[in-house]
Parts: C-alpha cells; sequence; structure tokens
C-alpha cells in the first residue's frame, strides 16, 4: 500500500487579509447600567405634585420658576441633554408660555431614551395652554400630568 498525500492547494488570484475586516462604525453610546440594571446617571428628586402646587400659589408663581430650574437641571444631569436649568429659568421668565411644551416633551424623551411609550409630550401642554385661562384647570392637569410622569420616571429608577 502506497500513501497519497493530498495535492497541495492550487493558488488563488485573491489575497486574504492579515487582519479581520474592521468593525463597524459605532452608534451613540447606550446608558451605563450598575446593578439590577439601574441607571448610574444622576438621578432626580420625586417632587410631591401637591406640594408643588401649593408653593406655587403661597410664592404667587415664583415657586414656578424654580420647578422649572430644578427639573430641567435634573434631566440634563441625567441624559446629557435637554436645556439645563439656566436656559429653562430664562425661557421661563421671558416666554413662559413655551415651557409647558417644552418640559413635557424633556419629560417625555426621558422616557424614549428607554425605549418605552412616553406618558406625556410636548402636545401635553396644550392642557396648559387652551384651558390654563378657565380658573387655572389646564394648567393643574398639565402640572398633575408632567410631574406625575417626571416622579414615575425618577422612581423607576430607585429615587426616593
Amino acid at each position: 500500500m502506497t500513501e497519497s498525500t493530498p495535492p497541495p492547494p492550487e493558488p488563488t488570484d485573491a489575497v486574504t487579509p492579515a487582519f479581520p475586516s474592521a468593525p463597524p462604525a459605532y452608534s451613540a453610546v447606550p446608558a451605563t447600567t450598575g446593578p439590577a440594571g439601574l441607571a448610574t446617571a444622576p438621578v432626580g428628586k420625586i417632587r410631591n405634585t401637591g406640594t408643588c402646587f401649593l408653593l406655587m400659589i403661597v410664592t404667587l408663581g415664583i415657586y414656578g420658576w424654580v420647578w422649572y430650574f430644578k427639573t430641567h437641571d435634573e434631566m440634563k444631569r441625567h441624559t446629557g441633554t435637554g436645556l439645563g436649568g439656566g436656559i429653562a429659568l430664562v425661557l421661563a421668565i421671558f416666554v413662559g408660555i413655551v415651557m409647558p411644551f417644552l418640559n413635557s416633551n424633556e419629560v417625555g424623551h426621558l422616557y424614549e431614551r428607554r425605549g418605552q411609550k412616553p406618558p406625556v409630550s410636548a402636545l401635553t401642554g396644550l392642557w396648559a395652554l387652551l384651558l390654563g385661562w378657565f380658573f387655572f384647570v389646564g394648567a393643574i392637569v398639565w402640572f398633575v400630568k408632567t410631574n406625575g410622569a417626571l416622579n414615575a420616571y425618577w422612581r423607576s429608577l430607585g429615587a426616593r
């Protein structure tokens, strides 16, 4: 019995690269998560809706500016995007009519970043615009919906 060795492979014209192909282009960096999947970005404070509303009445609306500043500042620190507290305060003072739309929109974006359906959006601001003049009913509905959605978001991240 003679052993036959297989013939050597035939040379090809294609050159095989020494390194594998480059990785695909990277997209935005996903949010980092810590233990139990909680985001490690700073989490905002839960504000009782009734207390906030009472403070707005007692301070004749000045607390509304504080609320806009604090909530926008917390959302910006948490996501790295958005208006931020300073710009939100300036807009609230000079063109306050846009703030219900902007605030609800940013709260909605918090949910969208996690792939969830947002409970509020810029359209939620229509409550304040269209029915705000009628004994503040629209403004109250807007505030309850927006502050409630923001509080629920912070709670879902472990805020107390």
